[in-house]
């Protein structure tokens, strides 16, 4: 039979997805658990999340939740570096930490018949670290190393210049691995305390996701948990999502921090917009996809496509438990500063109103927020961390299943709502990393007020 190639392939029926029962249990010493199955390969995956990211970090110890974070898997009180990582090897087992803005997640996988063993190491790991001071010092040196080599890199320079004007006088407005100053005038005592006032059952929840029924799962995490008991508090852990507000940064800003001879601009355009757990999420999704949130979006064809100023610009939401921040990111040609800067925000403006979203970019926005969903929960890691942002921002069990028919109930009146809502280019942020003495008398030209110059790194 002959294949007419004259007509495109239609295309398959949207796939069908259920996500696994999740089951919520609590411990007596006040730790909750949420159980999932997820049959097919024979891994259990731990992910173990404590309230206190980066957001606990108390003033002037910036990178000390990451520090301390760091310092778990550098021995416990009956097992040195080396052992632990034998004894990862021996189980199978993958370790990895994040410090997020609001929360700090742990995650173990290993094989499903080492399941048991593989909590009870990372249950010695989080509740009896050795903190030897030798283990401190070499933990912050790498950290200082890592700091240097940042300051040579645009985009991470980008990054923390772009936080402290977001979130002046603000927990949230630092990297996690903190600053030079800041590391340097940590001790090993700060950390002991950071790890005693944070590291508590009361403040955590652990996600058990594998291949074992619900009482099974459950069963591994009260042998390696039940008896964690942890003190009082010694320090105060306020939560910094509580202190975000609004007009953080209410009115624009222009910024440089000035890379002399620099062939491209790394540039950062946004301001504070949404909390995570806000109703408006899908309309927002379905907005950032349709602006900058994929390869065909607005902002992109406009920089890449039709003037060939960047290999690629993206928007994204940076989501938080307190407001977070909406940002434009790219890296254009020196000479394409000032008008990259003034296209984005002019697409921006158009999409509250005056170019609304037509039906072929809402259908195409809608296709890549839903078709691809199931790939995410393939494996027990991907199911377990995303049940720990179910934790993390207050989301009901039921999330997962409405996502989909949520982001497809989506309109563009919706999209024009939330765009008029939650962004606005008047109270834009543009910072460059960049040649100031390219790029500086356009940048005025912009009339986005007086260019604020900022220390390098």
């Amino acid at each position: 039979m002959a294949v007419d190639r004259s007509r495109l392939p239609a295309l398959a029926a949207d796939p069908q997805f259920t996500f696994p029962q999740i089951v919520r249990h609590e411990l007596a010493n006040g730790l909750k658990i949420r159980t999932v199955e997820h049959q097919g390969v024979p891994v259990v995956t731990l992910v173990m999340q404590i309230d206190g990211g980066l957001g606990a970090d108390p003033p002037e110890c910036e990178g000390l939740a990451s520090l301390t974070a760091d310092m778990v898997d550098e021995g416990t009180g009956s097992l040195s570096a080396i052992d632990v990582s034998d004894a990862l090897a021996r189980i199978g087992g993958e370790y990895d930490v994040e410090v997020g803005a609001d929360v700090t997640m742990f995650t173990l996988t290993t094989l499903a018949r080492f399941a048991d063993r593989g909590a009870r190491l990372l249950s010695d790991m989080l509740t009896s670290p050795s903190m030897r001071d030798t283990d401190f010092e070499r933990v912050r040196k790498l950290r200082l190393d890592r700091l240097r080599q940042l300051k040579d890199l645009p985009p991470a320079v980008a990054e923390r210049a772009f936080l402290e004007l977001l979130y002046p006088s603000h927990p949230y407005g630092h990297l996690a691995i903190g600053g030079d100053a800041s590391l340097r005038a940590l001790t090993l005592d700060d950390a002991v305390r950071f790890h005693a006032s944070t590291f508590l059952p009361w403040r955590a929840t652990l996600v058990v996701a594998g291949a074992m029924p619900h009482d099974e799962l459950l069963a591994v995490a009260r042998n390696a948990f039940g008896k964690w008991t942890g003190e009082e508090r010694l320090l105060n852990v306020p939560s910094a999502a509580a202190h975000v507000t609004a007009d953080a940064n209410a009115s624009a800003c222009l910024a440089i921090v000035p890379r002399d001879g620099a062939a491209q601009s790394e540039l950062r355009i946004g301001h504070l917009s949404a909390r995570r757990d806000t109703p408006d999420y899908a309309p927002l999704v379905v907005m950032n996809a349709i602006l900058g949130g994929q390869f065909v979006s607005r902002i992109n064809l406009k920089l890449r496509e039709e003037k060939a100023f960047t290999y690629g610009a993206r928007t994204g939401f940076d989501w938080r438990r307190g407001l977070g921040p909406f940002s434009v990111q790219t890296s254009v040609h020196t000479a394409a500063t000032a008008e990259s800067i003034a296209d984005t925000l002019q697409e921006i403006a158009g999409l509250r109103g005056p170019r609304p979203a037509t039906p072929q970019e809402m259908s195409l926005a809608q296709a890549s927020l839903t078709r691809g969903y199931p790939r995410n929960f393939e494996t027990a890691g991907q199911v377990a961390r995303s049940v720990a942002q179910l934790a993390l921002f207050g989301l009901p069990d039921t999330y997962f299943a409405e996502f989909v028919p949520k982001v497809n109930a989506v309109t563009a009146d919706d999209v024009t709502r939330v765009a008029q809502n939650y962004l606005d280019p008047s109270r834009a942020i543009a910072l460059v990393v960049g040649d100031r003495k390219v790029t500086e008398e356009s940048l005025v030209q912009l009339g986005l007020g007086e260019l604020h110059v900022l220390p390098p790194g």
